[in-house]
């Protein structure tokens, strides 16, 4: 996990020099905070124009529950990572990857069980439905 989260910075360092080495090569002298704010801003915009067709798309055609589960699955990610972030800076456990493989394993798991039983309910409810 150490490693993975050092290779995670080294890259994002990366970047961060490589648009460093932008501005000042262009001289716009942007500052730090301007920078954050245009590569945010542009990337959050860019990610935006991607989702938002797919989600669109997906309201469309009722299937509501596939975007609540994309944003719940994404809060998950956050939360793991910053549970084990959290232990490592606060010393109160071991910050590993293994961890949050698991707390997302656990959230497929119990999500799969409330696909079976919603199925369930749904087929029995069809068939309510059908027999009047």
């Amino acid at each position: 996990m150490k490693q993975l989260l050092y290779d995670i910075v080294g890259y994002i360092a990366k970047i961060h020099g490589y648009i460093l080495h932008l501005n000042d090569s262009y001289e716009y002298n942007f500052s730090d905070k301007e920078l954050h704010f245009l590569v945010i801003g542009v990337l959050g915009m860019a990610m935006l124009f991607c989702v938002y067709p797919c989600f669109k798309w997906l309201a469309k055609n009722n299937h509501v529950m596939v975007i609540a589960w994309v944003y719940v699955f994404t809060l998950i990610l956050v939360i793991t990572f910053a549970i084990e972030i959290g232990q490592k800076v606060t010393n109160t456990g071991a910050m590993e990857f293994a961890d949050i493989v698991m707390g997302i394993i656990g959230f497929m798991a119990m999500f799969f069980v409330f696909v079976l039983l919603r199925a369930v309910w749904k087929g029995f409810i069809r068939l309510l439905h059908d027999a009047k």
